[in-house]
């Protein structure tokens, strides 16, 4: 799967953070028998790589590692199984690396120099973070602007009210949010109902 194949398949990425291990399978089941396959573990817990490993045993997942910032990180993630990686920013050894390992990658952005840097490196897809405090969805329409090639994934203050504005952007393939999977112990129920609303999502 390409980047592109991987914010296509739907309209919400769930940004996820594992305090517990035994969270991870549960979440991951609840998540995907919502309708939201793709999950970004996000590596900001001491059992991160291990609950992406776990995750993947969940038939139907594509679970991927996020709070990539380094080559290390990149590598690690890699080991533990991720099938896409993540990152809050875009720094060229973590680019090169990336792209040396033929992994889908979706470098965060704020500004002009950022895209820029990554079509350097032959990218065109990003994740625009942190998407309301850099400006909200008027300062990405202004961004993407001289990019037309760009697709963007906003991430960062997306929630169930406004996440069908910026779906409605034409260079918008699917936002990041984390109210799709609560943070601490997983009701399961819940976390289905809240997947089913956000993959249902239109913009």
């Amino acid at each position: 799967m390409t980047i592109a194949d991987i914010m296509r398949t739907a309209p919400v990425i769930p940004v996820i953070v594992v305090d517990e291990l035994e969270q991870a399978e549960p979440l991951a089941r609840a998540l995907v028998a919502g309708g939201l396959s793709v999950l970004e573990v996000t590596l900001r817990t001491p059992v991160a790589l291990e609950a992406i490993r776990a995750m993947s045993k969940v038939d139907g997942a594509i679970v991927g590692a996020g709070t990539v910032t380094n080559q290390q990180d990149l590598a690690d993630a890699i080991d533990a199984g991720s099938k896409f990686i993540v990152s809050p920013g875009l720094t060229e050894p973590l680019g090169k690396a990336a792209v040396g390992e033929r992994i889908p990658f979706l470098p965060g952005i704020a500004n002009a120099g950022d895209i820029m840097r990554g079509l350097d490196l032959g990218l065109t897809h990003f994740k625009f973070f942190p998407a309301m405090a850099a400006g909200g969805l008027p300062a990405l329409k202004a961004l993407a602007a001289p990019f037309g090639q760009c697709r963007f994934c906003p991430t960062g203050g997306i929630s169930i009210s406004n996440a069908s504005e910026w779906l409605a952007f034409d260079s918008v393939l699917c936002v990041g949010g984390s109210w799709v999977a609560p943070r601490g112990p997983v009701d399961e129920q819940k976390v289905v109902e809240l997947a089913r609303e956000a993959a249902a999502l239109t913009g």
